[in-house]
């Protein structure tokens, strides 16, 4: 945690080079115990961070320093005599009480350099992958879609799609048009979307005399164009110069579909399909839509200015907006996600550089903590950052009513939990924990904070050390959720291996867990 944490090597398979990280999933997901009972607890520990990583993209280090420290302390209590249910109850209580003072103190974010300071945080202050991400963000806009690759060169670049493209490059090298290049370059440009294979160039003739007769090329978006209907394409470009490509449907199955109608809605075209009525053999002009330029790649193709009407493309984004809360699946709300950001704004494409495969891999994890920190910022507003909004608010606890002494105690867990953020950035920048969260709370301002980078006492909004209330909320929430849960636990079943059963027949002493619960089975 914090500008001067440290980083952490896991060792891949035998086909992978080491990774080198200080993401908070990754370094959760690759701990694992060979005691099975003690693997139980570390499962539900990853389970905090990784849901925190699927609602929020960030603060995943954040949940498993608080889901130790209220555990820790809540098991002390446990063995001391108190009530685990009524701990758990005042737990919850003052959590509710924090998200609570934590939305009334969110301050919206709108411009770049907000925006900018939140990347270069959750970044653990790099600048220049703040200055990135909002470059991006500003280009883009905030539902157009940010893509991270790996950058071939020693430095990051920033690239700008303004317009849809599409993850599928031209069916054969013959469709080239710039042999510089190695790509199709159409301007104003016909379109075509069927949603099955054609194969018959019997089919295909009705549209190529269209555009022979319009003299305007033709981009072909379908499953796939094979056999005589390929060569026919290839004949017709070769030797009739009809300027014509075709391109395989992106993405699968019902998603498949879902894009086809999205191109449709944005270059104004009719998806020719039988369930509709329509045929190839019978396509017209009005059917087919437009776009002011085309660019088909080996591997991608881009449509700039489609002629499609601005009112349908707008409810159409609506649809999809409303569609993203309540999808099933991660991989549905990302898949919806990226149609949109297609739609409404273009897509940016950030590519990681660094001068080994080891660097570009943990530059990536910290570009994609910051663009999810950034998109929390914007959804739900930011904080003082370092800690100091959690340590801030453990002092609004203090008058918090409760009806049982136990749920006091369990409110006295949090307060000191939420210490811990600020204690431990403290920490690892070479000071003293305790000394710096004591003088912090000496004092009144609440955006009054410690700059580890420096060794300095500053006002943190001023500064630019800035947390989005979204990732500390979940992280809270999921740690208080877990840790509370163990706290109560009495019992932990797992299975008992063959060798084990053998071990235990043949009267030796079975592994011991928790509640002795191995001897029985």
């Amino acid at each position: 945690m914090g500008p001067k944490g440290r980083n952490v090597i896991i060792e891949q398979d035998k086909y992978g080079p080491p990774r080198v990280t200080k993401d908070g999933v990754t370094v959760a997901k690759a701990i694992g115990f060979k005691d099975k009972m003690k693997n139980v607890g570390a499962d539900l520990v990853k389970r905090v961070a990784i849901s925190t990583n699927d609602a929020a993209g960030d603060g995943t280090t954040l949940a498993t320093v608080l889901t130790r420290a209220i555990f820790t302390e809540g098991c002390k209590l446990v063995a001391a005599g108190m009530n685990a249910m009524e701990l758990r109850r005042g737990i919850n209580l003052a959590v509710d009480h924090v998200v609570f003072h934590l939305k009334n103190r969110a301050k919206m974010i709108s411009t770049s350099e907000e925006i900018s300071q939140v990347a270069t945080v959750s970044a653990n202050g790099d600048k220049e992958i703040g200055d990135l991400v909002a470059k991006a963000m500003e280009r883009v806009g905030k539902e157009g879609l940010i893509t991270i690759w790996d950058g071939q060169k020693l430095h990051n670049e920033l690239t700008v799609v303004e317009g849809m493209e599409i993850d599928k490059g031209y069916i054969s090298p013959y469709f080239v048009t710039n042999a510089k290049t190695q790509k199709a370059e159409f301007e104003d440009a016909l379109i075509l979307l069927h949603p099955d294979k054609i194969s018959s160039a019997q089919k295909l003739a009705p549209v190529l005399e269209i555009i022979k007769k319009l003299q305007r090329p033709l981009l072909i978006i379908a499953e796939d164009v094979e056999g005589e209907a390929l060569a026919s394409l290839v004949v017709n470009k070769m030797r009739g110069g009809l300027k014509v490509a075709a391109i395989r449907s992106p993405a699968y199955g019902e998603n498949r579909r879902n894009t086809l109608e999205d191109i449709g809605i944005l270059t104004g075209a009719q998806l020719i399909t039988n369930e509709m009525g329509l045929k190839l053999e019978d396509v017209r002009v009005d059917m087919l839509g437009t776009a002011k330029q085309v660019t088909i790649a080996q591997e991608d193709t881009i449509i700039l200015n489609g002629g499609g009407d601005k009112a349908a493309i707008e409810e159409r984004c609506e649809q999809i907006r409303l569609e993203i809360p309540v999808a099933i699946s991660k991989y549905d709300r990302e898949k919806l996600e990226e149609r949109l950001g297609k739609l409404s704004g273009g897509v940016a494409m950030l590519k990681v550089g660094g001068g080994s495969e080891a660097e570009v891999m943990e530059k990536k994890d910290r570009v994609m903590d910051a663009l999810n920190a950034t998109n929390a910022a914007i959804e739900e507003g930011i904080v003082p950052g370092g800690g100091v909004a959690l340590l801030y608010a453990a002092n609004e606890l203090k008058n918090l009513s409760v009806p049982s002494f136990d749920q006091k105690i369990g409110v006295q867990v949090i307060q000191n939990a939420l210490k811990i953020p600020t204690h431990t950035i403290a920490a690892n920048a070479g000071v003293e924990g305790a000394l710096v969260v004591s003088k912090l709370l000496e004092q009144s301002s609440p955006n009054f904070g410690y700059d580890a980078a420096t060794g300095e006492y500053v006002d943190m909004i001023k500064a630019g050390i800035i947390d989005p209330v979204k990732v500390i909320r979940i992280a809270l929430m999921d740690a208080a959720s877990i840790s509370s849960l163990l706290t109560t636990t009495e019992v932990v079943i797992t299975e008992v291996f063959r060798e084990e059963r053998e071990a235990m027949r043949a009267g030796m002493e079975a592994p011991q867990g928790i509640g002795d619960i191995a001897q029985y089975l």
